[in-house]
């Protein structure tokens, strides 16, 4: 069975290597200005260079690392764990290294035609999808051929998740920081465009579009597809005097199944009407992969299991993920119901700019929450009271999770793309052009993180379910002092790894800010546009920064689950998690929308016919400044902060049975 998961593994990544093909031949075949170039290699070699210096810390953790696995838990867990960190970050990479390439092309491509641009983005993005899933297929295949036992695989998701949040947390605090410190200097202090040459932070805050957007959220998606056929395997193997041996296989058959409709959903994503909606195509790429999904495990459920009520259960989980993303665009999206009020209220000052946003975040993650706890308990409830079709629901949530990467890379390259034809002074409409793909391209972002937020919720939920199984206990005591301390414990910690990470940004940010000021002022001629100013300088300060804040996060979401397992036992680390779960799940997705909606009403702002000087843009801008380590930084890593807690204990749960 496992040879099918590991042919469509091989199909993704081929499908990887002939679109980067075709974005490198279609690049040596389009001119463009040297300009373009310039700003481009800027951007290649900043994203380089970060990304080289981010993998290289971690594997000085990596031998610390083995030791300590090696020791507790034996060779098995600390060989996985050193797999999965070194897998997740070879994917990413590859990933974005094409990203920053297509960039380029994209705004070359946008000075005839925004469908040839929009395509090049697309089929970028789609190299980072098919990259995540191909490689998470074949590995876990093999290690499932050798290994036999799911339960030795818990290190590889470990390892996986670990990568996650360095790579999410280092991303985004570079990536905002240069963000932050490149508008309040730039737009606030010398009322100079967004993207400006001129701005000693521009390329910083370009490269970090790719290390955050792009490399962090494809190794946040990859522990997501890596840790739900780990857990999904170990708890169907509980089912095999049920369904019989073959039930094993179903977890990674039912991911391959999503893996080749999220292929054919990008193959569909192209112009199909004159009339060219970029967001529209997305939405019929997004509904036809989804529907492709449901038909496709139908058949699957059909041979396996023979029993429909599985299937049902898998609609359950398409449905959420389809719910996530409607409320994001509803709340979040630029056409959606809440952005325009929040740009209506710009018009009367920051404050009621921030306070409007506040009210429509804090309401975002209900109906989510809702949609997913009805999904668990209506696929419980139905199938009998069956673990495994909860655990369907989790995977199937994943189904679309090619798809929906490809959606999320297309963000920063659009956003990239306007940025360099911006600085390369390109023409009025290929800049326009570019902004309405850049529009669309963030509430795809949003989209990917409420769906990212929503499975990982439900993903920690069985990671919960797995630890029940795994150390043989059936119920929590809260009446018990200790256990209802751990609950408490675990709600508060999610607000003190947001605190970190916000606070990390903005320390960050400052220094960027003090570079970018130091910049205008001993340049002579830098305002007047007569000198260039020195770009490598903040793309090192967001680097050094970026790579010394990522570990604090990480050594929390290790250390206290596995110290509270080890010391206090199984039940006070169960409550641990319930704490931290319940509490980063609706955390998360109001840090997302409420960053991704303050964002989408200054683009508003911009959009329309308001003057960028008003008092409307001005208060849009103190938003932004203020969402964009919420989105971007604390939300993100929430997400991966909830899975690794979960694999930690998992990881420990093996000495407390």
């Amino acid at each position: 069975m496992f040879f099918y998961s590991i042919v469509v593994g091989l199909t993704a990544i081929f499908l990887a290597i002939v679109f980067a093909g075709k974005i490198a031949k279609d690049k040596k075949n389009s001119p463009s200005s040297l300009e373009m170039e310039e700003i481009a290699g800027h951007i290649k070699v900043g994203a380089s260079a970060y990304l080289k210096r981010q993998i290289k810390t971690i594997l000085l953790i990596i031998p610390f690392l083995f030791l300590v696995l090696f020791l507790i838990l034996g060779w098995e867990a600390a060989l996985t764990s050193v797999i999965g960190v070194i897998t997740s970050l070879a994917s990413s990479y590859i990933g974005m290294s094409v990203c920053v390439r297509a960039n380029l092309l994209t705004a070359k491509k946008a000075k005839n035609s925004v469908a040839d641009a929009f395509l090049v983005a697309v089929r970028g993005g789609a190299i980072m999808g098919f990259c995540i899933t191909g490689f998470s297929l074949i590995i876990l295949s093999v290690l499932f051929l050798i290994f036999k036992n799911p339960d030795l695989l818990v290190g590889f998701g470990f390892g996986a998740s670990l990568a996650a949040l360095f790579s999410q947390v280092g991303g985004g605090i570079f990536t905002k920081s240069a963000d932050i410190g490149a508008d309040l200097v730039g737009k606030v202090e010398k009322n100079i465009p967004e993207d400006d040459p001129r701005n000693a932070g521009v390329i910083a805050d370009l490269v970090g579009d790719n290390v955050g957007d792009c490399a962090g959220r494809g190794a946040d998606l990859f522990q997501t597809f890596s840790d739900d056929i780990i857990t999904g395997t170990i708890v169907a193997a509980a089912f095999v005097y049920k369904f019989g041996p073959k039930v094993i296989f179903f977890p990674i058959l039912l991911q391959s199944l999503g893996v080749i409709c999220s292929g054919m959903g990008v193959l569909l994503t192209r112009q199909w009407k004159k009339n060219f909606k970029p967001a529209e195509i997305f939405n019929l790429g997004l509904y036809t992969t989804a529907f492709l999904a449901g038909l496709s495990v139908f058949f699957l459920t059909g041979y396996l299991l023979a029993d429909i009520k599985i299937w049902l259960a898998s609609l359950l989980g398409i449905l959420t993920t389809l719910v996530a993303a409607t409320t994001t665009k509803y709340y979040a999206g630029m056409e959606g119901a809440k952005v325009p009020l929040i740009a209506e209220a710009s018009k009367r000052g920051p404050a009621l700019n921030m306070i409007t946003a506040l009210s429509y975040g804090l309401q975002s993650p209900i109906a989510t929450i809702v949609m997913i706890v009805s999904s668990i308990i209506l696929s419980f409830q139905f199938s009998g009271g069956l673990l495994l079709a909860i655990v369907v629901v989790n995977i199937s949530t994943d189904l679309l999770i090619g798809y929906i990467m490809t959606a999320d890379c297309f963000g920063p390259i659009v956003d990239n793309a306007a940025g360099i034809a911006e600085m390369a002074k390109a023409p009025k409409e290929t800049i326009r052009a570019l902004s309405k793909l850049d529009s669309v391209g963030n509430t795809m972002k949003a989209i990917t993180k409420a769906y990212a937020m929503s499975s990982g919720t439900i993903t920690a939920f069985v990671i919960f379910a797995t630890f029940f199984t795994m150390t043989g206990i059936s119920s929590l005591n809260l009446t018990d002092t200790y256990n209802l301390g751990f609950l408490f414990l675990g709600i508060s910690l999610p607000y003190l790894i947001s605190s970190i990470t916000i606070g990390s940004t903005a320390k960050t940010a400052q220094k960027m800010v003090d570079e970018i000021r130091r910049q205008f002022k001993e340049i002579k001629g830098l305002l007047e546009g007569k000198a260039k100013p020195d770009y490598s300088r903040c793309v090192d300060i967001a680097t050094t920064n970026a790579i010394k804040e990522m570990a604090i996060p990480g050594f929390i979401s290790i250390f206290i689950p596995i110290f509270t397992g080890l010391i206090f036992g199984t039940q006070s680390l169960g409550c641990l998690l319930i704490g931290a779960v319940a509490s980063a799940a609706l955390l998360g997705p109001f840090f997302n929308n409420l960053g991704t909606s303050l964002d989408n009403a200054k683009k508003l702002i911009e959009n329309s016919e308001e003057e960028n000087n008003s008092l409307a843009h001005s208060a849009a801008v103190v938003g932004d400044t203020i969402g964009d380590p919420l989105k971007d930084v604390a939300g993100p890593s929430l997400l991966i902060f909830m899975k690794l807690i979960g694999m930690s204990a998992l990881l420990v749960a093996p000495l407390l049975h």
